[in-house]
């Protein structure tokens, strides 16, 4: 097992588009276009299970955003009412982020760390995310029971990510980086890519809901939710209290 979750390979790729952030013309676009279904996704889930409410649905929310490259979900958790901590590994990114934030006038705090550095603090959250991230980790396992460890009990994990799939394959890295161009090529490596019942596998200590689907229709509603899990999905666990 390695000693870190960090790879500098994909530190160093992320690091170099740091300033594209925000662009939603440019190389994280598609990011952008798939942000409205995350967040709402994470809004039900908080509701579900930490009991806010609809209205202020992340109200007094302590959460944290790991990988959070350049703020792209921090922002809206903040606007949602929780107090944000975002973490990345990546200089660049940070800087992004705290850019965005200091001109939306949003009170997000940054901090360039890896999950392991902050879980030895003994830091919790009510809310973790770890969205686009478990697939350019060094070690997924590592990386994930690190999480586990940075949730509260009673509060959620959740993740987002594309699964090892040959229809992920062809749809998430040939279509979509080498044919549409919606991510710049190289972006995600096959091998990496993480199954649902792994993500279990390594999270013992979560009570994982069914993975929900992200799918892409191209002719009418684009982006949707649905109960397709074969390229993108979505995960929630939470921790149990005792």
């Amino acid at each position: 097992m390695a000693s870190t979750t960090q790879d500098p390979a994909e530190i160093a790729k992320f690091s170099a588009l740091a300033a594209e952030w925000w662009n939603p013309q440019g190389p994280f676009g598609a990011l952008h276009r798939l942000n409205p279904l995350r967040l709402r996704y994470i809004r039900d889930r908080a509701v579900a299970h930490l009991g806010t409410s609809a209205s202020q649905p992340l109200r007094g929310v302590a959460a944290l955003d790991l990988g959070c490259g350049g703020g792209l979900v921090s922002a809206p958790l903040a606007r949602m009412g929780a107090s944000v901590l975002g973490v990345d590994a990546s200089a660049e990114a940070i800087g992004a982020a705290r850019a965005y934030a200091e001109q939306a006038g949003l009170s997000i705090t940054y901090k360039l760390a890896t999950a392991e550095a902050l879980a030895e603090s003994g830091a919790q959250f009510d809310l973790v995310t770890a969205l686009e991230i478990v697939e350019h980790v060094a070690d997924v396992v590592m990386f994930l029971s690190t999480a586990v460890t940075l949730v509260r009990p009673g509060g959620l994990l959740i993740l987002s990510t594309i699964n090892r799939t040959a229809k992920a394959r062809a749809l998430a890295i040939v279509g979509a980086e080498r044919v549409l161009k919606w991510a710049p090529e190289g972006t995600h490596d096959y091998d990496k890519l993480v199954r649902p019942e792994e993500v279990r596998a390594a999270t013992p200590g979560l009570r994982w809901d069914e993975p929900v689907g992200l799918s892409y229709e191209p002719i009418g509603r684009g982006w949707t939710l649905s109960s397709d899990i074969d390229v993108n999905y979505m995960m929630s666990g939470f921790k149990p209290l005792t």
